[in-house]
């Protein structure tokens, strides 16, 4: 039933063509997992993937972060520890988009748009090869808990899609009465891969529809407006929308309900299906703003709210591991750990300035900028009997590879329409790997524009400008040093800090990667093709 039933329009072909691609792509999962191959000896796979998580926020990789991170410590130090990963972009959207398709977020339609409440389509089309398809088709079973921020469709009471396009009139809380929570959600995540999903559209505690998604519906929709003042306040507090909520919805309690629908999902998948692999995709809340840690973690830490944040996310990741031990699947599990960008820019002044911990230790820039801070994220993984206790890898990785890894590690032959952008770094995980670069070139996306990768060569393609404004903005400023450049050239092995731009020193190197960049972009891929 619609919450405003006088809200009604009539049924728009773009949402008939929706429904019907989605019943098309539904239709081929059904056929290409019916002639799935065995199982073998393919390991489950465990993707948790942090929300604003800073390089210099996890222990093993900054040893004076004042925040203990002893889950992620352990991980670490079973496993391998990447200090040249980066995200795909510089925000949450456009990295979820590049992770879960192998593609560059710039080259989809909207594809650097972030949602906000009632916020679609998806900007996965349908019929794209996505990571939890591929797995799907090799026989896995696939489940995503937590936050999608990819877009999904909300229909009214006629069928009519409500976005931007076909309500542009219609903002904020007003486009949350227009569902009529009796229909399905036509593009969400099992229509792109995932057999289940428990999680939010967007943000879930920084959006304006408080409410949790079971598979492709709202069962117990928002009926009140959220109550800003029954949350803590504090300067980590402020980025909460006002919205409607549901009454299960509990802004402290989200991470701890993602913990235990993904703990419910791998005790029954081991419990029914014990010879099928799975692959969990967990996507925290935590730790974007607000920092809303569970009252069992406030006060735990000496840094702050936040830095009590960061200590639950550990301990979240924990959690996980222990219920893999304890279900004694554990040796036979890949299990990824990482974050989606940098940290969020107040948090990182405020958390330098009241607790002397920095989120982008050691690289200059926070989320949303390309500077190395926006990207350069943790990579952890972990898997015993395959990866090497204790191994740390320079090479320069992308959470876009993901997708060709698997493939590899699965055995599963990409098409070349697929995963577009993806290179395999199995070999590095298991230590067979003859330490040539897995990709020659690594490109991030951002408001600054994008930015590639060479070696020890990285050029932004824009020149150096604020745009953006406020305190926290102007206390992160460094000088212009080339006045008049047209892009902007570091040598991170001699200036990891990005602070000299070699645009006039070096200007052979600039325009051939400047070239190379566009070239890319151009291109449509970056990854090699893999068949004829």
């Amino acid at each position: 039933m619609a919450v405003d039933d006088g809200l009604a329009s009539r049924i728009t072909v773009h949402a008939m063509v929706s429904i019907a691609a989605a019943l098309l792509a539904a239709a081929s999962t059904l056929a290409t997992t019916q002639d799935a191959a065995p199982q073998g000896d393919r390991p489950n796979v465990v993707v948790i993937l942090a929300d604003d998580l800073g390089y210099g926020d996890v222990a093993c990789y900054n040893p004076e972060s004042k925040v203990p991170t002893p889950h992620l410590d352990r991980l670490a130090a079973e496993g391998i520890r990447f200090t040249d990963a980066h995200s795909p972009a510089t925000v949450c959207s456009p990295t979820r988009l590049s992770l879960l398709t192998g593609r560059h977020s710039f080259r989809f339609k909207n594809g650097g748009r972030v949602f906000v409440g009632i916020g679609g389509p998806s900007q996965i089309p349908a019929g794209r090869l996505t990571l939890p398809e591929m797995l799907r088709r090799s026989g896995y079973a696939t489940a995503a808990i937590g936050k999608w921020h990819v877009g999904l469709t909300f229909l009214d009471e006629n069928g009519e899609a409500i976005t931007r396009r076909t309500q542009p009139d219609v903002k904020g809380l007003q486009r949350i009465g227009l569902v009529d929570f009796d229909r399905r959600i036509p593009d969400g995540p099992i229509d792109r891969g995932f057999d289940t999903f428990f999680g939010t559209a967007c943000c879930p505690t920084t959006d304006t529809l408080y409410s949790y998604i079971v598979d492709d519906r709202i069962p117990n929709p928002p009926t009140k407006k959220k109550d800003r003042d029954a949350l803590p306040r504090h300067f980590y507090s402020l980025d909460c929308r006002a919205g409607m909520q549901s009454d299960d919805f509990d802004l402290e309690d989200v991470d701890l309900e993602f913990l235990r629908r993904s703990q419910a999902y791998l005790k029954k998948h081991v419990a029914e299906h014990p010879e099928q692999p799975f692959f969990l995709y967990h996507a925290m809340q935590a730790v974007h703003l607000p920092s809303f840690p569970a009252k069992q973690f406030q006060g735990k830490t000496e840094a702050g709210p936040h830095g009590d944040f960061i200590f639950e996310l550990d301990w979240v990741v924990g959690e996980l591991m222990k219920t893999l031990e304890e279900l004694e699947v554990a040796d036979n599990t890949l299990v990824l750990f990482s974050s989606d960008n940098g940290p969020e820019t107040p948090t990182v002044w405020h958390m330098r300035k009241e607790h002397d911990h920095d989120g982008s230790h050691p690289w200059r820039g926070v989320k949303r900028e390309v500077w190395e801070g926006g990207h350069r994220v943790p990579l952890i993984a972990h898997w015993p009997g395959h990866i090497a206790p204790g191994s740390v890898s320079d090479q320069t990785i992308s959470l876009v590879d993901v997708m060709a890894t698997l493939a590899s590690i699965t055995g599963y032959e990409l098409p070349n329409e697929a995963a577009e952008d993806s290179f395999d770094f199995h070999g590095v995980l298991v230590g067979e790997h003859d330490g040539s670069p897995v990709r020659e070139y690594t490109m991030q996306a951002s408001w600054q524009g994008l930015s590639i990768r060479h070696g020890k060569w990285k050029l932004l393609e824009k020149p150096y400008k604020q745009q953006r404004k406020g305190k926290w903005v102007q206390s992160f400023l460094l000088p212009d040093t080339a006045p008049g450049h047209e892009a902007q050239l570091y040598d991170l092995e001699a200036d990891p800090g990005e602070t000299t731009n070699l645009w006039f020193e070096q200007p052979e190197i600039a325009k051939r990667l400047l070239a190379e960049l566009m070239r890319n972009k151009a291109a449509g891929r970056t990854a090699p093709l893999r068949s004829e």
